[in-house]
């Protein structure tokens, strides 16, 4: 009897590596179809279903339990929405686009980022954009490119005003600049807070975290596009301390 329950765990966990090598080789192989120096256009709902089914296995590997709060504010049928949010860790992104899937938002991010294996090729389809911190010219561009994406309604976008992580979790200068994707979009902004993702990293693989996402408000297309830059930035920024104190 003992030597019958051994093969048949045997058994399960060849099938288990199996299905796990057959699965990443999968990925592999979709992610060759990808030019990795291409910014697409077009998204793709094939390479959106990847990523989503890729970020799902890797939360359940990472021990994250997500908690989300006023994602009922947000309008359920339109893709013409600015989310944006402070940054904390290299995982708010991968959380963020996992909880808001049903909008399908595309990042705006640094170039480092389309280099990672597989994601950063899954990236692309889904019309996630790279922007160059060090040169404001190119940068303009990007913002000019995220917010045609939107007011065609092809991806929402996604950004982060400090422009790089918060290492002390206190919130950074924002680069006001980039309200004006949903101001040329005539777009509303939704306003995000995120916290527990800075103690991934410390507690994997030994604990779990909690991370908490919380939509805090929306912001009117008409009021971003009557508002000057500094003022939508000063109230946002506010919006969130007040939040995550």
């Amino acid at each position: 009897m003992k030597e019958f329950i051994g093969m048949a765990v045997l058994k399960i966990l060849g099938l288990l590596l199996a299905f796990v090598f057959s699965y990443i080789l999968f990925l592999v192989v979709c992610s060759l179809f990808v030019d990795s120096k291409k910014e697409y256009e077009k998204h793709s709902k094939f390479y959106r279903v990847l990523l989503n089914g890729a970020t799902s296995i890797a939360i359940k590997i990472m021990r994250i339990r997500l908690h989300v709060n006023g994602i009922e504010k947000i309008p359920p049928d339109t893709k013409n929405l600015l989310f944006v949010s402070n940054h904390r860790s290299n995982f708010d992104p991968i959380l963020t686009w996992y909880v808001l899937k049903r909008w399908q938002p595309a990042f705006v991010s640094k170039a480092s980022n389309f280099k990672i294996p597989i994601f950063g090729r899954f990236i692309r389809k889904c019309c996630f954009m790279a922007i160059d911190r060090e040169n404001p010219r190119n940068a303009i561009k990007t913002i000019q490119k995220a917010s045609e994406l939107l007011k065609k309604g092809e991806v929402s976008i996604g950004i982060y005003p400090e422009g790089t992580r918060s290492k002390t979790c206190k919130l950074l200068p924002f680069h006001n600049g980039v309200f004006k994707i949903a101001q040329k979009a005539e777009a509303d902004i939704v306003v995000l807070a995120v916290s527990g993702t800075e103690k991934i990293s410390k507690n994997y693989p030994l604990r779990h975290t909690d991370v908490y996402i919380d939509v805090l408000e929306i912001l009117p297309a008409k009021q971003v596009k009557e508002t000057k830059t500094d003022i939508i930035g000063e109230h946002i920024k506010t919006a969130m301390k007040n939040h995550l104190g």
